[in-house]
């Protein structure tokens, strides 16, 4: 069974029952890029058939809880706790590889019983963003850049985690860049990955393995955002799923061990006119206004949009000096020291990339604030700063710190909230206001070792 693409409503009942489907996945992308849903029998599911389920489940924190006393929060969703009709995606129809059953997976797209598109569901976030680029007759186009550990099993959160046992019998213990050794002693995994992947038409480009022990990246080839981030979603989930099988964990946490580096999301983003011409190039080949004007307006609007891009505390522990990522909005050529880099390239795919991103962001929000910054830059003409060729790690800070700081950033910018949507930023503060209240309660192994008996 293969993804078929471009489908509509009547194909996708007939490519279920060519492929005896005899179960259906019904998967919402909730705030955090977790897969909420329902599961139903073939014969229940239609696409006539309206599926319900209640908005609060993008209201949720990533523990499940819900915000108290919030005054954006209670505007959006009421005291009533309403239901919202859920869609198929026809051209998200996917096998789900791994199932006994003949099973399919889709996703479902949120509306209210009117039919408006629901504004805080993560993908509805995205359409806001790119219908934008399409109402100026432009493209925008991405590829991410996953990083990702794999880890031994652990199912204790009090023990720290460590990568997992290889073909050859032993953990690693040291970096691996780019060792192509070092990827084949897991390769009865990344052999699954590959069949699974090539089943539901995820069309992965490149393998690597990353700096970390236990540390890949994934790359995806480059196309329009909400196809991108679809293939992110599924392939997260694939991920985990295949781990498992092979007796180990896959993790997208921004810095899960404490002495390696920590996880992006790279986003290469470019824009395409109505002809498919790149706007970021001349027809001389050189760099146009707008190229600049998009970088600059990711400089202005990265620490607010750092929110979105490092969702969580734990995100923080990666953006910290001379530890591979990026401690601030510097942009240069071919520069990975920098926030913003731009490689290398043909006019034609010339484009920037955002090294910011944590691999724990939802990747819709991330390709939507991405996206968002850039265009607010070329909207309002705005001016880079002078290129930065030398180390950007010896630069000031120019990020925010931690999650509080980054939620007041977002908080007050004004500009980001008129692109992605009132509703939407005001429960996303309200839930991660909330994430962070509930982390405040937790007492670390770290203040109980060196304060307990110190202070």
């Amino acid at each position: 069974m293969t993804e078929k693409v471009n489908m509509n409503h009547v194909d996708m009942d007939k490519w279920l029952t060519e492929n005896n489907i005899t179960e259906i996945e019904c998967l919402v992308p909730d705030l955090t890029g977790v897969a909420r849903g329902k599961i139903l029998p073939r014969e229940k599911f239609s696409t006539d058939r309206a599926m319900r389920l209640p908005e609060a489940v993008f209201g949720m924190t990533v523990t499940g809880e819900s915000p108290e006393g919030h005054e954006g929060y209670d505007r959006v969703f009421g005291f009533t706790d309403k239901d919202m009709v859920l869609i198929p995606d026809p051209t998200t129809l996917r096998v789900v590889p791994w199932a006994v059953d003949p099973t399919a997976q889709v996703i479902m797209d949120c509306v209210d019983h009117q039919g408006k598109p629901v504004d805080f569901a993560p993908r509805n976030v995205l359409r806001r963003v790119t219908s934008l680029y399409k109402d100026l007759g432009w493209t925008p186009i991405v590829a991410p850049e996953l990083e990702f550990y794999l880890l031994e099993r652990n199912t204790d959160p009090d023990i720290a985690l460590s990568p997992p046992v290889g073909r050859s019998g032993r953990k690693e213990t040291s970096r691996q860049l780019y060792s192509i050794d070092a990827v084949n002693e897991f390769d009865p995994l990344f052999e699954d990955i590959y069949d699974y992947c090539d089943l539901m038409g995820l069309e992965l480009d490149t393998l690597i393995h990353e700096f970390g022990a236990g540390q890949m990246e994934i790359n995806f080839l480059h196309d329009e955002p909400m196809l991108l981030a679809d293939k992110t979603f599924f392939f997260k989930r694939t991920l985990r799923e295949v781990a498992m099988r092979h007796g180990m964990y896959a993790t997208f946490m921004a810095k899960p061990m404490q002495n390696e580096p920590g996880s992006a999301m790279h986003i290469h983003q470019s824009v395409l006119d109505a002809q498919g011409q790149n706007i970021f190039s001349k027809p001389d080949g050189s760099a146009s206004p707008i190229f600049f004007h998009y970088i600059a307006g990711l400089q202005k609007y990265l620490p607010a949009a750092m929110a979105l891009l490092a969702p969580y505390v734990n995100s923080y522990r990666r953006i910290v000096r001379n530890g591979a990522a990026p401690i601030n909005i510097e942009w240069g050529y071919d520069n990975r020291t920098v926030g913003i880099r731009v490689p290398i390239s043909e006019p034609s795919a010339r484009r920037v990339e955002n090294r910011v991103v944590g691999a724990d962001a939802n990747p819709y929000l991330a390709m939507a604030v991405t996206l968002a910054c850039g265009y607010l830059g070329i909207v309002e003409k705005l001016k880079p700063t002078d290129v930065t060729t030398g180390s950007a790690y010896a630069s000031d800070y120019q990020l925010p710190r931690g999650l509080s700081e980054a939620l007041r950033e977002l908080e007050n910018a004004k500009a980001l909230h008129q692109v992605l949507g009132k509703d939407f930023i005001d429960v996303y503060l309200a839930v991660k206001d909330a994430e962070h209240d509930e982390f405040m309660r937790v007492i670390s192994p770290w203040e109980r070792e060196h304060l307990l008996m110190h202070v």
